[in-house]
């Protein structure tokens, strides 16, 4: 393979094949390997041998040996080189320092699918919106997308239309390649057979407490207020998916379920994710418990047992009708669901001060969630959803099971981790803050400083916005087999237990749990879900802005109110009505970041999801 054969040749191998020296004989002759004055072949320093990693609005050549020698090139340089491709490229004479060069030839060009639409009869791909020259394009209609190979540009399939909604979905899977998950799932005979002794919970009056659409009920709650004792029971998705069955092979492929409006595309087939292992309501589930002792003076956890057993979530409730319960509104209610408030209520109480002791460590941030509702396709409206106090009383007895899990964990496990911002980063939040007339200064600490930049935003009654601001200062949590800790919840040690069914993380935990074994694997398993997490987010964004986009194309001239966010390209986003959608400002003069401002649409591109707006 070219690619190991110049590895070899940049790191000074002196041992080769007879096939590889057979290729250095080759390249040669074209002055792209030379001798040294040792009698070692090299790279002829004219040359860079890369990997090409197309963007949406930039390429870069990887290096094959170190990523601080990647370079970025032009898109007009790829000459004909696409994603994936290994290409020599040559260097050119730059003045201005910072290395430049284009590709003079595809060493070993990657075959791949490419995502194209017809745009003034020609190709141009979706992704990075790079015209491909090519005469087939005058077979089809403007605004077809295809897919085609990106060698030969011959068609695989027609997609259908940009000018239909529907094709939203199937572009962002082909894009970020997870067009897979529409394929038909896989067939699975789950059954409740277990032969060992299962701890018999059905008595207890479990509740689970979700969103009103939700079909995969992870997690289910009960409260012993005499003992303080609490049950979290989780799915115990463990014991019907197999480890390396091929079941278990295409949930660690996924690593999570796609949350698009309106739709679920699941890490499990939905006779798992909403039937054997969704804990519904009057069903006997095989669930893993942690039954919690709680020090309720001094909101602690006196001591955790986790153990396999069997329950029914005797209520499904919503968190609105929780919600109305914690304020006092019991409505109409049964006998049953009266037992289960008698403790979700006082539940509530303790969970208030646990919150407020973790948050003397972690932090409490304005954060909201867009939700988009579809009709017809076609961007309606957007619910935005917040905390509340149901949605605070789960979390919390959700983290106490994911601090206790991470506990009963080796040294070496699955850990979700949040590392601490550098002090450059947090130099740049206090720097930013002054900006908008919030006077801030840095602390002793990290914790410190940013507990005192919230306090003075508060006063600015500009907490909303300078929250957005501390989370953008802060490095993505991610997974990793060592404990490194979470710095923004405030915890010494944390994992991901409780939501087997949409997260693989939760389902490699409850393995390591069980068998007290780590897979020897265990760092690739959390290089690989930690990039598909965020994979996953990308493609749901994606699919969002699309969604606005085609609501702006549909509203052209129409007056919406924006708030800027980002002064160096000027662009801002909606805080009214279509709340999130991100605009450009064509008339930009430098205002002031979260400068608020009535704008007009004046034009709006479904494909690249680029909405330009006027300052009025």
């Amino acid at each position: 393979m070219l690619k190991e054969l110049f590895k070899k040749i940049q790191t000074d191998c002196k041992t080769y094949s007879k096939d590889e020296l057979i290729q250095i004989e080759n390249f040669l002759k074209e002055d792209i390997i030379v001798k040294n004055e040792n009698n070692n072949y090299e790279l002829n320093s004219k040359y860079k041998v890369a990997i090409v990693n197309v963007g949406k609005n930039l390429v870069i050549l990887e290096d094959l040996l170190s990523e601080h020698k990647n370079i970025k090139i032009e898109f007009d340089d790829l000459n004909g080189a696409y994603n994936g491709d290994l290409v020599l490229a040559k260097r050119i004479f730059n003045p201005r320092s910072r290395v430049k060069a284009k590709i003079v030839k595809i060493l070993d060009g990657k075959k791949n699918d490419v995502l194209v639409y017809i745009k003034d009869k020609a190709f141009h791909t979706i992704k990075e919106n790079i015209t491909l020259e090519n005469k087939n394009a005058l077979k089809y209609s403007e605004g077809d997308v295809l897919l085609v190979d990106n060698k030969s540009l011959d068609l695989i399939k027609n997609l259908g239309n940009i000018e239909d909604p529907k094709i939203d979905e199937l572009i962002s899977l082909h894009l970020y390649q997870e067009i897979y998950r529409l394929e038909k799932h896989l067939e699975v005979d789950a059954k409740m057979d277990d032969t060992k002794q299962r701890v018999d919970l059905r008595d207890l009056y479990f509740c689970t407490i979700d969103p009103n659409s939700a079909k995969d009920h992870d997690d289910a709650i009960y409260f012993d207020t005499k003992e303080n004792i609490l049950y979290v029971a989780i799915a115990d998705v463990s014991y019907f998916v197999k480890e390396g069955s091929d079941l278990d092979l295409l949930a660690f492929k996924k690593s999570t379920s796609i949350y698009l409006p309106q739709k679920v595309l699941p890490m499990l087939p939905p006779i798992l994710s909403e039937e054997m292992c969704s804990l519904k309501e009057g069903q006997d589930r095989y669930s893993y418990v942690f039954k919690m002792y709680l020090d309720v003076q001094n909101q602690s956890v006196k001591k955790a047992e986790l153990f396999e057993a069997i329950i029914n979530s005797h209520k499904n409730f919503s968190y609105g009708r929780i919600d109305r319960v914690i304020e006092g509104h019991l409505d109409q209610y049964s006998k049953l669901e009266k037992e289960i408030f008698d403790y979700l209520i006082p539940l509530y109480d303790i969970s208030k001060k646990f919150r407020a002791k973790r948050l003397l460590k972690g932090y409490d941030f304005r954060t909201s969630e867009n939700r988009l509702k579809l009709k017809s396709s076609k961007l309606e409206s957007i619910e935005v959803e917040t905390s509340t106090a149901s949605h605070q009383l789960v979390e919390e007895c959700m983290l106490l099971a994911n601090i206790e899990a991470s506990k009963k964990v080796n040294t070496v496990g699955i850990y979700r981790i949040h590392e601490e911002p550098a002090f450059k980063a947090i130099s740049k939040l206090v720097d930013d803050v002054n900006i908008l007339g919030v006077n801030a200064k840095l602390q002793s600490d990290v914790h410190e400083t940013i507990l005192h930049i919230q306090e003075k935003a508060k006063v600015a009654m500009l907490s909303a916005e300078i929250d957005e601001l501390i989370i953008q200062s802060q490095t993505q949590a991610k997974y990793s087999s060592k404990n490194l800790g979470h710095f923004g919840l405030g915890f010494s040690s944390y994992s991901h237990f409780t939501s087997p069914i949409r997260r693989y993380s939760d389902l490699v935990l409850h393995r390591i749990l069980k068998t007290k074994q780590t897979p020897k694997n265990i760092d690739d398993i959390c290089s690989h879900i930690s990039l598909n997490e965020r994979k996953v987010d990308q493609l749901v964004w994606d699919f969002e802005d699309r969604k606005y986009a085609r609501w702006a194309a549909d509203n052209i001239d129409e007056d919406i109110k924006v708030k800027v966010v980002d002064t160096e390209k000027g662009r801002a986003v909606c805080y009214e009505n279509m709340i999130g959608m991100k605009v450009i400002l064509e008339n930009y003069k430098g205002q002031k970041l979260f400068s608020k401002m009535k704008v007009k649409i004046k034009s709006a591109d479904v494909v690249t999801k680029v909405i330009v707006a006027i300052i009025k």
